[in-house]
């Protein structure tokens, strides 16, 4: 088809959208909630996306994790809740290691059901609630790569005598110091008081902008932890290594090292777990795959709409126009112009639902950003294409048939049509 004619093609379109606004705007409504739901469904996705593989970066590419159970994507049996838990005296070993930096052992006081905080912190009549109390080994800003505001972490030796220090994290700080130094200050937690020595920075987290709960959190020593609450036993094991290249061997020397303290059989499988920040990110792939399914399904189903709306008003437009298609038929006009122009036509009309959808879209994603939740939204320039392309190839998928009726029309029937 020439281009002049593809021109005249997509003006007759315009003018029968402008002749029947009304009609035209309810045809392609479907169109428009289909590619609009594609583009703000997929902008949340995204900027999550973003947002967690900026997280899992600062993280470290160089840390694993160790547990006695697996706590991502999995759901633990019995034999894995009865599983015997890491000790200090494992963190100690596996400091041993000959490519490990730094190992620490970290036990919290939270609230089973929904692992938040369980505690007050107060000072001078102010109160923090709803705080996260850890215990740690004194390598814990060395492995999780703590940044200190104010002041210093604790040494081993405050470690072995259990000394009535803390370090204060960042929220936990500001809501009952504001702005002032806390270093030296003395807080009460349950039923004793507890000098602060340091204060940490805000750490990051992986959705949205607003409270991180491990900014409301003290850390202790871990022997200071034991005798706060003696009851909490469960040991989340971090190792730091020293080269990304090291990987493999590092998890091998890991596994290898906790199995003979444990006494694992050569036959038995691992009665414990270790993760990397690879399995965060596998974790979060499998919960976005089923989001896109979501998406996909739910904007089909406007898309599908808007298709049969496009070839009913493409239809009724053939019934309309029957005598002008006689017309140009008697002067010339072949099958493949009159089909050309229909298509085209239906093309043109599902692209301004597609251009329209994506402003929608855009304006949703945008709305979603400025929110108070924070919940990260990026427009995909991918997705964006994806649906306004899907949307002309609506508009193809769904003219073709009122384009054939056009084109088939006998001229002499249509020239008498009235």
């Amino acid at each position: 088809m020439a281009r002049g004619q593809t021109r005249e093609s997509v003006k007759m379109a315009l003018g029968t959208l402008r002749a029947n606004k009304l009609r035209s705007g309810l045809t392609i409504l479907g169109v428009v909630i289909g590619v609009s739901t594609v583009i703000s469904i997929s902008s949340v996705i995204n900027g999550v996306n973003n947002r967690v593989s900026d997280f899992v970066t600062s993280l470290g590419s160089n840390v694993f994790w160790v547990f006695q159970m697996p706590v991502i994507g999995v759901r633990p049996t019995a034999e894995m809740l009865a599983r015997k838990k890491l000790t200090l005296d494992d963190v100690m070993a596996l400091r041993t290691l000959p490519h490990v930096v730094a190992a620490d052992g970290s036990i919290q006081h939270v609230r089973p059901q929904f692992r938040v905080g369980d505690v007050d912190v107060k000072y001078q009549g102010k109160k923090e609630a709803g705080t996260i109390l850890t215990g740690s080994t004194a390598e814990v800003a060395d492995v999780m790569d703590l940044n200190l505001l104010q002041g210093r972490m604790f040494t081993d030796e405050e470690d072995q005598r259990a000394a009535d220090v803390c370090i204060l994290g960042h929220d936990t700080w500001e809501d009952l110091f504001g702005d002032q130094p806390a270093v030296g200050k003395q807080v009460a937690i349950e039923s004793g008081l507890y000098t602060v020595i340091g204060v940490l920075a805000k750490q990051k987290q992986p959705f949205g902008s607003g409270k991180n709960r491990n900014d409301n959190q003290v850390y202790f020593p871990l022997g200071t932890f034991h005798n706060l609450h003696p009851e909490d036993k469960d040991m989340w094991v971090s190792v730091k290594y020293d080269d990304a290249k090291n990987k493999a061997l590092v998890e091998e020397e890991i596994r290898e090292l906790l199995r003979i303290r444990r006494k694992v059989r050569v036959e038995k499988p691992d009665d414990f777990e270790i993760f990397g920040p690879d399995s965060l990110t596998k974790l979060w792939d499998q919960l976005t795959s089923g989001l896109v399914i979501f998406m996909i399904a739910v904007s089909s189903v406007g898309l599908m709409v808007g298709g049969v709306g496009v070839m009913n008003i493409m239809l009724v437009s053939v019934t309309e126009r029957t005598r002008e298609i006689g017309v140009r038929k008697a002067i010339g006009a072949t099958r493949n112009n009159i089909l050309a122009q229909f298509t085209t036509e239906a093309v043109t009309l599902c692209a301004i639902g597609g251009f329209l959808g994506v402003l929608v879209g855009a304006i949703i994603t945008w709305i979603v950003y400025l929110l108070p939740i924070g919940l990260p939204a990026t427009l995909s320039t991918t997705w964006v294409l994806v649906g306004f392309t899907v949307s002309c190839a609506i508009g193809l998928l769904f003219g073709i048939y009122p384009a054939w009726k056009a084109a088939n029309l006998d001229p002499i029937e249509a020239l008498r049509y009235e």
